[in-house]
């Protein structure tokens, strides 16, 4: 439950998301992920630090081997959001549009 909390935070996922792509320093995350307020990238960043999925380099943030083993566990779940939108943007719930 306690992992479940940690991910069910507001912009948890985005962050993983985007170290998953590459590292990034404070600012250059705060860009990528839209502008997200100082405080609460840096709350954020510590408790991703602190839970060991994160661990900051000379040239920023970066997955630890915990965290990347995270992001591939969910790349199923991602694969069913994706699904789920193309069939749920038609608004029928059989995807068949009627």
């Amino acid at each position: 439950m306690a992992a479940l909390d940690l991910l069910g935070r507001r912009w948890t996922l985005r962050i993983l998301w985007e170290l998953s792509r590459t590292p990034a320093g404070f600012r250059e995350l705060q860009r990528r992920c839209e502008h997200m307020s100082s405080s609460v990238l840096s709350a954020r960043l510590g408790e991703l630090t602190e839970a060991r999925l994160l661990a900051l380099h000379d040239d920023g943030y970066h997955l630890t081997g915990l965290g990347a083993d995270l992001v591939e566990a969910l790349r199923p779940l991602n694969a069913w959001s994706r699904r789920w939108a193309r069939e749920t943007d038609t608004g029928a719930p059989d995807g068949s549009g009627g």
